[in-house]
């Protein structure tokens, strides 16, 4: 390998290493974690925050998405050739420069905002590192990537200077819950086929959830509610998909569900009592996520 390539990432590459169609629910995740703490509540500032908070997350997600296809990089030459790494697009040297580069500026653009920020920042870019590591070799690889969302609501929530309370910790489980059966989904996708279905059960948690918030802290908000029925829909297209079982049912079930992120997101952030635009920018993220995906593939 040449100089010139030993440093090589195409602007195409750039973007499928990222997954950046997925970006959206970072935005989204942000918003979550700050509501969820009573960031913007009662006319406090909340677009700050959240532009803040979704820089760093973003960072974090890009990172972590460039070091998972550079751990990879052996197994997708036998299993995804096309990926970027494999075909030529994107040097792996590169690609791990770039991807410990930018979990870096994570780390330190949540730093700036104390203590609180920095150890949150630190765990979410450990439980990232620990994912891209590991995932391909431990059943418990699920449960990690959910703690990578998990974390991502604590961080948002601490560079706001906002205290993680029950509701941020509830809200963030259900996630956990979410991403567990994404992520169980997504390991068969080199596949294109479900091993077994019984672990997606767990993907009911996050929607009694948040059910259960819009009823009980919204009484019944009908915003609230339309959401939870979309979220709800597309949970239950995933499911079919992944039972179905056709060729290339599992990518687009595995990409719908992460892009659910949003809605369940949204529902939450309506729970909250958060503003109208508040909602409705947490639930245009899932038709955004979706129509980048279209553009750079999700997974």
């Amino acid at each position: 390998m040449g100089a010139s390539t030993a440093w090589l990432i195409r602007p195409r590459a750039a973007l499928v290493l990222g997954r950046v169609s997925n970006l959206p629910t970072m935005v989204s995740d942000a918003l979550a974690g700050l509501t969820l703490t009573g960031v913007g509540m009662s006319g406090g500032p909340l677009l700050g925050p959240l532009l803040e908070t979704s820089v760093a997350l973003a960072l974090f997600y890009v990172g972590g998405m460039y070091l998972n296809d550079a751990f990879d990089a052996a197994v997708d030459a036998r299993e995804r050739p096309g990926r970027p790494i494999p075909s030529g697009d994107a040097s792996r040297i590169a690609v791990f420069v770039a991807g410990f580069a930018l979990l870096a500026l994570g780390v330190a653009l949540a730093a700036r905002s104390g203590p609180a920020g920095a150890m949150n920042g630190a765990a979410l870019g450990a439980a990232i590192l620990l994912y891209d590591v590991v995932h391909k070799r431990t059943a418990l690889a699920p449960a990690i990537m959910g703690a990578c969302r998990f974390f991502a609501y604590s961080t948002a929530a601490a560079m706001a200077g906002a205290p993680a309370g029950l509701a941020l910790v509830l809200g963030a489980g259900g996630l956990f819950a979410h991403v567990v059966g994404l992520t169980y989904a997504a390991k068969q996708e080199a596949y294109d086929r479900l091993e077994r279905a019984w672990p997606l059960a767990v993907l009911a948690l996050p929607l009694l959830g948040t059910l259960a918030a819009t009823l009980w802290l919204r009484g019944g908000d009908l915003a609230g509610l339309v959401l939870w029925l979309v979220l709800l829909g597309a949970v239950a297209v995933a499911l079919f998909r992944l039972f179905r079982r056709s060729p290339g049912d599992v990518p687009k079930a595995v990409g719908l569900l992460i892009a659910a992120i949003a809605l369940y997101d949204a529902v939450l952030v309506a729970a909250a009592g958060a503003t109208g635009w508040a909602v409705l920018l947490a639930a245009l993220c899932f038709p955004a996520t979706l129509a980048l995906q279209r553009v750079v593939p999700g997974t």
